[in-house]
């Protein structure tokens, strides 16, 4: 007999087949009992019925619990009225009897769950999220190979901040201070005069203290970095990238879509063209629904979701204030307190998703840009040299997964989108 995955069940229809997995629930009725058996590439129902097996064995499946690991000897059978596959139980073996489940039926707080975590990675909606967020990163290294992009592996350990270090985890480094990147951009900048097109994805690190849905302080992020661009091919390439990586997922995980109840309507509409309004058109909105935002204002989280809120597909907000923004962002030629950078913000109230900018490419420019921020020059000598030496229009964008996750699967916290969130109070397990 041949051993299969449950995702394969459709091939064989009519055989028997080995399966070995996990009892996710079971119930019995009488002479029949029903598990639900997960064997990591899908769920599916077996059924017992006392009079296929041995007195014996009927009497040991009644010692089955939750999470029970066993191998199961069954026939493949067509469900009656759906599109779904069953298994015909023939015998069967248990590999452990699971102890006391922690995590049942009830309803469970929180926190609770994240203390669990390792064992709530198991529940059919967590497993869902997880096989969205693995399409989602083979789709983004997919789309960077179709586009031209080379992976570089920028450090994780770094010498310095790329803007400032509020919002750095510092660690000893032999004789010297180093911190956990909070971006690989700065590295990426360096590479493209060497590739032209470039990109990482890897975790980073943020030490501020936000308590947000949309905060995590370890996350994964995916930067790029594109030479001879200017602002409108950079949101060119990041509307390209998103409607792509969305409708891979619409096309590979339509079975997990519909494990967490994702209304579908707003994903699909990502085949139309985004959005894209300025700073100061989004907070003439804002104000008019009631905000008491200014016009020099960055947006905050509940600014985002407001904003958000009132659009059916993504839309790129551009031209904030230069003053809220990094230090490397070029200005707008047309008006010096603007810098030439956008965020994209996912519809329905999901927010930020993506940030991008053009990149200052004058040597003398970004020196003073430098020093009105305060920062170390001798920091960033080698970042400065790469306006001396062949200097191009350039910019990139990065990529928060999880919050493109966190949007895709309709999850309204970040925390659910990672297998082992880490914030501010948590660090377990």
């Amino acid at each position: 007999m041949k051993k299969i995955f449950i995702q394969d069940l459709k091939d064989f229809v009519g055989q028997e087949v080995v399966i070995q997995g996990w009892v996710a629930n079971f119930r019995s009725s009488g002479q029949i009992a029903f598990w639900q058996i997960r064997d990591g590439s899908s769920f599916c129902q077996a059924i017992l019925n006392a009079q296929d097996l041995s007195p014996e064995k009927w009497a040991e499946s009644q010692k089955v619990s939750l999470e029970t690991s066993v191998k199961i000897i069954a026939l493949v059978a067509k469900h009656p009225k759906k599109e779904e596959y069953e298994l015909q139980v023939k015998d069967f073996e248990f590999y452990q009897i699971a102890v006391e489940y922690p995590i049942g039926k009830k309803e469970h707080g929180i926190d609770f769950l994240l203390d669990n975590r390792h064992l709530w990675l198991r529940s059919p909606k967590q497993w869902a999220i997880q096989r969205v967020r693995n399409i989602l990163i083979l789709a983004i290294y997919e789309f960077m190979e179709k586009n031209g992009f080379l992976k570089i592996d920028a450090p994780i350990l770094t010498p310095n901040a790329c803007e400032g270090t509020t919002e750095l985890f510092e660690i000893d480094y032999f004789e010297d201070k180093a911190y956990l990147s909070q971006s690989g951009q700065l590295y990426l900048e360096a590479a493209i005069f060497a590739h032209n097109k470039v990109f990482d994805f890897g975790p980073v690190f943020r030490a501020e203290k936000s308590k947000t849905r949309r905060h995590l302080t370890e996350f994964w992020m995916m930067d790029a970095e594109m030479a001879f661009i200017d602002l409108e091919d950079n949101l060119k390439i990041q509307e390209d990238f998103i409607r792509f990586v969305v409708l891979k997922v619409l096309d590979k995980n339509t079975a997990d879509l519909e494990i967490l109840e994702r209304d579908l309507k707003f994903l699909q509409n990502i085949k139309n063209p985004f959005y894209k309004i300025t700073h100061a058109e989004a907070i003439k909105s804002l104000q008019k629904a009631g905000s008491k935002i200014k016009s020099d204002d960055d947006l905050g989280g509940e600014d985002e979701t407001k904003l958000s809120q009132q659009y059916d597909n993504p839309v790129f907000i551009t031209h904030y204030p230069a003053k809220v923004k990094a230090f490397y962002m070029k200005r707008d030629t047309e008006d010096d307190s603007k810098a030439l950078c956008a965020d994209l913000l996912a519809p329905e109230g999901y927010g930020e998703i993506v940030g991008g900018s053009q990149r200052e490419d004058d040597y003398d420019i970004l020196l003073k840009r430098i020093k009105e921020h305060q920062l170390n020059k001798k920091d960033f000598d080698w970042y400065l040299d790469l306006r001396k030496y062949g200097s191009i229009p350039h910019g990139g964008f990065g990529l928060g997964l999880e919050r493109l996750v966190g949007w895709i699967c309709g999850v309204p916290h970040v925390r659910e989108t990672i297998p082992f969130p880490r914030t501010i109070y948590r660090i377990r397990p």
